[in-house]
């Protein structure tokens, strides 16, 4: 006999070798046992689910001349004659080839004639949602008074495309994806089989990248196991095989990510590429790996939901602590376009760089997650920058002459500014400042939190900042907004907001803090 696929050859031929749908095999056996036997059904869920095989295995217990608790016996006539597809009474139709009306109604024609032998005559009608609005129309009236030996069974991995009309017609079971526990089981018992070895990490990996379809396991079990034909099927070998890569380059990128290393991040691209990775798989397995990260931060549970090797988990667990949520919520939102536009491209690799490089400049954008990443690479900027002078890293600069120069020893200046020189509206602003705050979104709020509050020659509230990326968030219209709309609210006027970037820091110290100004006027609260 020829070669089988695995997912051919070992495809269960009773309700008791389905895996992961325990909840329809039940439903099924109940109602082949009590005799209540409908006459349409929808099976639908993803790819590989196991739709066909329930229906084949429901096709020939219904007509089982002994079946049995776990479906058909398998050794009567009818079991042996529905197994070699020679049986008339189980009829399987394709309908990604077969979906003019035409062919429709040329089943309709066949369903008249009862079955020679058995109970039933079964329509196993596959991918349905590809029929013509025609041919469903032309299936609604059969469906709607069928034979009392006839049962549709229609398989679709789209439900949404089936007519209303149909699905009200048809009893509905969702296939779910099978869980990865369940797909690496069913991997080494097959396996055992063959006589063939296998790491356990090996099969997990398969089982994960199966994505909840358990032909897919198979088919990648297949591609392993014939490109290591006659070895022990190990983890590096699987990596190999599917091309995908070693935790270590996830944990690199994220490395780079965390230090806004965008050198890192090309190199490790560059060796990707050279080492003939596949870039689509890669970045999927990378959200995973963002994914791992966000349950370590958030979850109580974490080490039972992520499945990772210790060494690995401990890894992932320092590089959660060093990101903000917000952060990873970015990343994986970036990845997660990345890898739908990868899908129609020609040129993945620049599409991937210039995705992770957006991860390392989050001032390219404007939406909040981008903004709390911005804050984070602001402290830990600080914090090096205060580590290294309190190490003495920094000194001051002083000329070839030896000693410091006049304008260095010079102290600074502050413009003095007297309360009454002040416009009425700035006052006030600035006495109710920290209930103006209270009224502002956090990411505002920390944006403030070290602002210099001045007055402008043309009497504007100025707002001057030493970092750019916080003078820009105000510059923005609607975070302008926001704080006149909060200030408006408290003084009833609308005020006016010059917002500056002063780069010179003795240009910054020298300008008047209104706050040291006015701290001791009172200005009466509106209502």
């Amino acid at each position: 006999m020829s070669y089988q696929a695995l997912y051919r050859k070992y495809r269960p031929a009773d309700f008791s070798a389905v895996k992961g749908q325990e909840h329809i095999v039940r439903t099924l056996k109940n109602q082949i046992e009590a005799d209540r036997i409908g006459h349409a059904y929808l099976f639908c869920g993803t790819r590989g689910t196991g739709k066909t095989t329930v229906a084949k295995i429901f096709a020939k217990a219904v007509n089982c001349e002994n079946p049995g608790p776990d479906g058909p016996c398998g050794k009567c006539a009818m079991c042996q004659a529905i197994a070699s597809q020679s049986s008339m009474n189980v009829v399987e139709i394709d309908a990604a080839s077969n979906n003019r009306v035409d062919d429709i109604r040329q089943v309709i024609e066949e369903v008249q004639y009862s079955p020679a032998e058995g109970r039933f005559k079964v329509y196993i009608i596959d991918e349905v949602h590809m029929l013509s609005v025609s041919a469903f129309n032309a299936l609604l009236k059969t469906l709607e008074e069928p034979p009392s030996y006839l049962i549709f069974i229609l398989a679709t991995t789209e439900a949404h495309k089936i007519p209303l009309t149909i699905l009200s017609r048809c009893q509905r079971y969702d296939f779910r994806r099978i869980r990865v526990d369940t797909i690496q089981e069913r991997l080494r018992e097959l396996l055992d089989n063959e006589g063939i070895e296998a790491e356990d990490k090996a099969l997990a990996y398969i089982a994960r990248q199966a994505d909840g379809a358990l032909r897919d396991g198979l088919s990648l079990l297949e591609q392993c196991i014939s490109f290591y034909f006659g070895e022990k099927l190990t983890y590096e070998n699987v990596l190999k095989a599917l091309g995908a890569v070693d935790h270590s380059v996830y944990h690199e990128i994220m490395s780079a990510l965390v230090d806004n290393h965008v050198d890192g991040i090309v190199e490790a691209v560059a060796r990707l590429v050279s080492q003939g990775r596949d870039l689509t798989q890669f970045v999927n397995e990378l959200v995973w790996y963002m994914r791992n990260l966000l349950v370590l931060k958030m979850a109580d549970s974490a080490d039972q939901l992520v499945d990772a090797s210790e060494e690995n988990l401990n890894d992932m667990k320092q590089y959660a602590e060093q990101v903000e949520q917000e952060m990873l919520f970015r990343y994986i939102r970036i990845l997660s376009d990345l890898a739908n536009e990868m899908k129609y491209s020609a040129n993945k690799r620049v599409l991937m760089e210039v995705a992770l490089v957006r991860l390392c400049r989050p001032q390219m954008e404007q939406d909040y997650d981008s903004l709390i990443n911005r804050l984070h690479n602001l402290e830990t900027a600080n914090e090096s920058l205060q580590a290294a002078i309190a190490s003495g890293q920094f000194a001051v600069a002083v000329p070839a002459g030896g000693e410091p120069s006049e304008a260095a020893e010079q102290p600074v200046v502050q413009k003095e500014l007297h309360p009454e020189a002040v416009p009425e509206d700035v006052r006030m602003v600035v006495a109710n400042w920290q209930q103006i705050l209270r009224l502002l979104g956090p990411v505002s709020r920390e944006m403030l939190s070290d602002v210099v509050l001045s007055v402008s020659d043309a009497g504007a509230l100025v707002l001057a900042f030493t970092q750019e990326t916080r003078a820009e968030y105000f510059k923005s219209k609607e975070n302008r907004e926001e704080l006149i709309q909060a200030a408006g609210k408290l003084i009833d006027r609308t005020i006016v907001l010059d917002v500056r970037y002063v780069q010179n820091n003795k240009e910054f110290r020298a300008l008047p803090e209104l706050r040291d100004v006015i701290k001791n006027v009172t200005v009466e609260m509106l209502d």
